[in-house]
């Protein structure tokens, strides 16, 4: 069923429940606003009247002309005054409201976000998510802002405006309001179509910034492939695009304005035609028909704010859809809710042997059409340790990934110690599971940082840590050792010493099942055998899943599964595959030769 903007508006609506109060004090200062802009035209026209000796006011009638214009300037000065800090107060607060709203909304995109499963980031580019965390929610602020309190002030000034003309004089008053309503169609009709071409500059938006991140992320490829002019015609061809969505809102948006100009130009005019006949037949004073001229401007001036705060809340409101699709997004990946009289997942004890991992019928598609793992069965006893090798693209990433419920098979089930991964907490299940990838990540920060991650190990224990998995070395050529400040990605450490702190910090968390995927593909033979004696003490009394493409690591499984199309087509150690001739046999004959990987 599809959610309409009134739906997404009032489910963001809960993200002012913190505020409400200072936002009720922001919709009772709109009256006494109106009304303080509102009777500043009547002053006038009274003080023209009192100068023509045509006030209708007794009081003013009763005093002397210099006394009744100092009296009426002195009033017109404190509404003056008032009105301008009752809206300096009101401004501040919306602004405040504004952007307390935003960091909200925010925050709960980033968190949502990292919920989602890989599943949806694969199909996202990254400019795209980040547009709508950055762009989109800044246009929400905006309309919040400057956009919807300042329509129900806009709303409240024409009823008062109105209100005024007609107990003053009905003629003018109700000629006046009946041209409000062509106005109040023709601006719809284009909002409509604003709203639309809005929606596409977003979306243009986002491809503009998916491009530009992804030549960042690039660029070395782009600049050792000579590829930037090529680059350079598809960013300018996307540019282009940009452009001309913004051009299409700047049409409408320029047409209403001109609309409003014209109509409110004809109303000062009608005024004055009609207006000028009764002053001339004496049935409506001077002061009375300056007090609508004044009115026929000011009436058009909400008018005008709420064209431009329509373009605005336009713009907010498909800023409130992007935003609204992305939080609307289901959890692929959620702990399973307990089933009443079912047993809820208990952890072995120490003593007992853990690591046990199954794998019931599982198979598992990125594509309908693309099988990945098709009916795999096997099982890895607690402290076994299993090589998985197979061709590229035979599902052993994929096999780990689902492993660590980052995706879910469709058929089948993946057991851990005898129990459903799916019954565990997912904080439970990655706690007990160590991952060592190939294309290790580090975050921005400090080396202790990045070892530390969630864990709260104190300096002197990590030292200890770092000494005994062999780090000291990497840590002494670091100018400030455990506290020195990596780069973006770790980009001032080389591949190998980045796979050395990825291993450090595995070992650290003391997982059951250890994961590793080519750990050591890009360390020198020296370091990789210092760390190797390191992974073996790691690997003791604990389950392991390698990924390994190095006859060396292969042969020292307890047993070697073999995969090709995502089916398990061989199992065995080294020696009892080679006996039997089988794909196996074919990888590990070639990579001797020196011709292929495992």
């Amino acid at each position: 069923m599809a959610v309409t903007d009134f739906q997404r508006v009032r489910r963001l609506g809960r993200y002012l429940r913190e505020d409400r109060r200072r936002l009720w004090m922001v919709l009772v200062l709109l009256v006494p606003v109106a009304l303080a802009g509102a009777i500043q035209p009547f002053l006038v026209g009274q003080a023209i009247s009192v100068l023509k000796q045509e006030s209708t006011f007794p009081w003013l009638s009763d005093l002397p002309v210099s006394s009744a214009i100092r009296v009426l300037v002195g009033i017109l000065l404190i509404s003056v005054l008032l009105r301008l800090g009752l809206q300096g107060f009101q401004s501040f607060n919306i602004e405040a409201l504004g952007q307390r709203l935003t960091a909200r909304i925010r925050n709960d995109l980033f968190g949502h976000a990292m919920a989602l499963s890989l599943r949806f980031h694969d199909r996202m580019p990254v400019g795209k998510l980040l547009t709508r965390l950055t762009s989109d929610v800044n246009a929400l602020s905006e309309v919040f802002g400057s956009g919807a309190v300042g329509v129900l002030g806009d709303l409240v000034s024409l009823v008062v405006i109105a209100v005024t003309m007609i107990l003053i004089d009905w003629r003018l008053g109700g000629l006046l309001l009946v041209t409000q309503v062509p106005v109040t169609l023709v601006i719809l009709w284009l909002q409509r179509r604003y709203r639309k071409a809005n929606y596409r500059v977003r979306e243009e938006l986002s491809q503009l910034n998916a491009d530009f991140q992804e030549n960042l992320q690039g660029l070395e490829v782009v600049q050792m492939f000579r590829r930037e002019t090529f680059n350079g015609q598809l960013f300018d061809r996307t540019g282009s695009a940009y452009r001309q969505a913004v051009n299409g809102t700047i049409f409408y948006d320029s047409s209403i304005s001109a609309f409003i100009e014209w109509v409110a130009l004809a109303a000062v005019a009608v005024v004055l035609a009609l207006g000028g006949w009764m002053v001339t037949a004496e049935t409506m004073g001077l002061g009375t028909l300056t007090t609508f001229i004044l009115y026929s401007q000011r009436l058009f001036d909400p008018l005008r704010q709420l064209a431009d705060r329509f373009t605005q809340i336009q713009g907010g409101l498909t800023a409130v859809e992007r935003i609204g699709e992305l939080l609307e997004q289901p959890l692929d990946i959620v702990d399973a809710k307990p089933v009443k009289d079912e047993p809820s997942f208990v952890r072995p004890s120490a003593s007992a042997a853990c690591g046990e991992v199954v794998f019931e019928g599982v198979s598992f598609a990125y594509r309908p059409d693309e099988p990945i793992l098709q009916d795999l069965s096997f099982r890895i006893s607690a402290g076994e340790h299993v090589a998985l090798v197979g061709p590229t693209g035979s599902g052993k990433t994929t096999l780990i990934r689902l492993l660590c419920r980052l995706y879910e098979p469709q058929v089948g089930r993946i057991m851990l110690d005898g129990v459903d991964i799916k019954t565990i907490p997912l904080w439970r299940l990655r706690k007990q599971l160590g991952v060592v990838l190939q294309d290790t990540f580090l975050f921005s920060g400090n080396v202790a940082d990045n070892l530390r991650l969630d864990s709260s190990i104190e300096d002197d224990r990590l030292r200890t840590i770092c000494r005994d998995l062999g780090l000291d070395p990497l840590l002494n050529r670091l100018p400030n050792g455990l506290e020195t400040e990596l780069r973006e990605r770790g980009g001032n450490l080389s591949s190998g010493e980045r796979q050395l702190l990825a291993v450090a910090r595995v070992a650290i968390r003391n997982p059951t099942v250890l994961v590793m995927d080519e750990a050591t593909a890009f360390m020198d033979p020296s370091t990789e055998a210092t760390l190797q004696r390191d992974l073996d003490r790691l690997l003791e009394r604990r389950t392991a899943v390698v990924i390994a493409h190095r006859l060396a690591t292969v042969e020292a499984a307890d047993r070697i599964m073999v995969l090709r199309r995502g089916k398990l087509i061989e199992q065995g150690t080294h020696l009892e595959l080679r006996a039997k001739g089988g794909l196996y046999s074919q990888l590990a004959e070639l990579q001797e030769r020196g011709l292929a990987k495992l």
